[in-house]
């Protein structure tokens, strides 16, 4: 009898499903899983230690290299070329091997990092930073893919749960980790850093990774199928970072590059029904757990970033912190957010892999941190703001992996790259959107009524120019120097008008802030109800591939 959700899938896909557990015992030693699993784990510290580090240095880099108009290209090159990347590598992976493709993402990750480093224009930088994208991405593709190459299903949770705290851990530690770099001895060895850690990953995978061989047989490369999808996922990724910020939603640009993304993404679905090794096999869709594990994701990204984004602005500018005490309040968030993947993986290994009951916990906890996270003002204290993120921090790592273990679970062996780096695309495509689409009705809610909670006699007492562009960006809020200016401003008159005039924009901006946190838990309402029918099928004790013993180096 089948079980539910997986044989539209694998009827697509034929292929062996692998030996059993003491057949594998026997093939790869402890040592070199061991060893494999610490090189994995050192490789997605780098590529996701990178998509943060970056932040403490810029205003560096931008003394050095000037560009101060492009600087946010930085990072925005690094996470459009990793997202764009995941699913091409994923599927190459499958059809041609993990072990080639994971060690030239690494190659490639240090030749930008190299570049980086070495570079004397700001655009030298937004395109050695692409480089180190695509590699970045290459190893974040695989990371989790490895774990389901090397353990069976009802071992995959934990150590996939360890890939998601590190995850993690590196995300968090990286803006302290770039001060410190940058302070101590310049921001280009943010960059130089990563290629003696680089190099003895490659030291390990060219020696213990197991080299997992797909089954023989001619592919042709599905090339026009790529291009669409870069195409596609480029312009969509370029318009959600320009909207709002450079251009209005409504302008010609964005509408122009929205529109390009759509009708690519049409061509691209079109290409990969008709391909016969088609880059994103459409197959796995159809399958219910696959479909349902997906669209959780996606969510999941757009209220994880669209959370994680706001928490820093709240503290800063409601409650009056400094940019470092802002961070260092999140640490506990992070930490918790941590905590809960690992020992929701391990759970998911011990107990049975019920990965449908463990979201559904994840997501009422994170639920409830949400509606308390909604009710924060002005007026609520430091301890209340902590403790509140925290618990939503720890709801958000329950899920972290459940739904990579789900969908895993469901396909084929031959399909697990693809399927496996579909919830890295779907989770990022999602926080891009979320960070996008919330941002913006953010400001749009702020704008419409910053001005409306101003006293008549706060709003003669300021040049009325002033007064509109704190209400397009209130940055005298958070910025010490754009705060002296508005003094400034009010030179000889009550000092009390400058201080009714910030408590309105602060409730103004708490209120903005909460609607974001209403619109957010709307959206992991609607990933809780699809868990709900997510079908839950028992995690196999038999691992997908055969693996070859380690490569013996001269």
């Amino acid at each position: 009898m089948n079980q539910p959700g997986a044989p539209a899938v694998a009827a697509a896909e034929s292929g062996p499903r692998g030996p059993d557990s003491d057949t594998v015992g026997r093939t790869r030693s402890r040592r070199q899983v061991v060893i494999t699993m610490g090189g994995l784990l050192l490789a997605v510290f780098l590529a996701s230690l990178d998509q943060t580090v970056v932040g403490t240095a810029i205003p560096r880099i931008v003394t050095d290299l000037g560009g101060f108009d492009r600087f946010t290209w930085i990072t925005t090159s690094y996470i459009v070329a990793s997202i764009t990347f995941v699913p091409i590598v994923g599927r190459l992976s499958d059809l041609y091997g993990r072990k080639a493709f994971f060690i030239g993402g690494i190659l490639l990750f240090l030749v930008g990092s190299v570049l980086a480093g070495a570079s004397q224009t700001m655009n030298q930088l937004i395109a050695a930073r692409a480089v180190q994208g695509v590699g970045g991405g290459a190893m974040m593709a695989l990371a989790f893919t490895t774990v389901a190459d090397l353990f069976a299903p009802r071992e995959r949770g934990k150590y996939t749960g360890y890939v998601a705290a590190v995850y993690g851990f590196s995300s968090m530690i990286g803006p302290v980790l770039g001060g410190l770099i940058t302070d101590n001895l310049s921001w280009h060895w943010i960059f130089y850093v990563n290629v003696p850690l680089g190099s003895a990953v490659i030291f390990l995978f060219i020696r213990f990774f197991p080299n997992v061989r797909p089954a023989k047989r001619k592919h042709r490369l599905d090339y026009p199928g790529m291009a669409l999808l870069i195409a596609a996922v480029v312009s969509l990724l370029v318009g959600l970072s320009l909207a709002g910020v450079e251009y209005a939603w409504s302008s010609p640009q964005i509408i122009g590059t929205l529109l390009f993304a759509a009708v690519t993404a049409i061509a691209f679905i079109v290409v990969e029904w008709r391909s016969a090794d088609p880059i994103m096999p459409l197959s796995i869709y159809s399958d219910r757990i696959v479909s349902i594990s997906l669209a959780v994701t996606f969510l999941t990204g757009f209220a994880m970033f669209g959370t994680i984004i706001f928490i820093p602005l709240f503290f800063q500018a409601v409650l009056g912190t400094s940019a470092t005490s802002s961070g260092s309040f999140l640490t506990p968030m992070m930490l918790s957010m941590v905590l809960a993947a690992a020992l929701s993986g391990q759970a998911l290994s011990r107990f049975g892999g019920h990965y449908r009951i463990q979201g559904l916990i994840g997501f009422a906890i994170f639920l409830v941190g949400l509606v308390f996270t909604s009710q924060m003002t002005p007026d609520t204290s430091f301890l209340e703001a902590v403790a509140f993120i925290t618990v939503l921090g720890f709801g958000v790592g329950i899920t972290y992996p459940c739904f990579s273990i789900s969908v895993q679970n469901a396909v084929p062996a031959q399909l697990l790259g693809a399927a496996t780096s579909a919830t890295q695309f779907f989770r990022q495509i999602g926080g891009a959107l979320g960070l996008a689409v919330l941002g913006s009705y953010m400001t749009a809610r702020f704008h419409s009524r910053a001005l409306e909670a101003l006293s008549a006699e706060v709003q003669s007492a300021f040049p009325s120019h002033q007064l509109d562009d704190l209400a397009e960006n209130p940055q005298a809020l958070v910025n010490p120097e754009a705060l002296d200016r508005l003094r400034a401003s009010i030179s000889g008159q009550d000092e009390q008008l400058l201080a009714q005039l910030l408590e309105s924009l602060r409730s103004v901006l708490s209120s903005s802030i909460s609607e974001v946190f209403l619109v957010v838990t709307v959206s992991v309402v609607i990933a809780f109800a699809m868990v709900i029918f997510l079908p839950e099928s028992p995690l196999s004790d038999r691992r997908p591939h055969q693996a070859d013993q380690p490569q013996k180096t001269a």
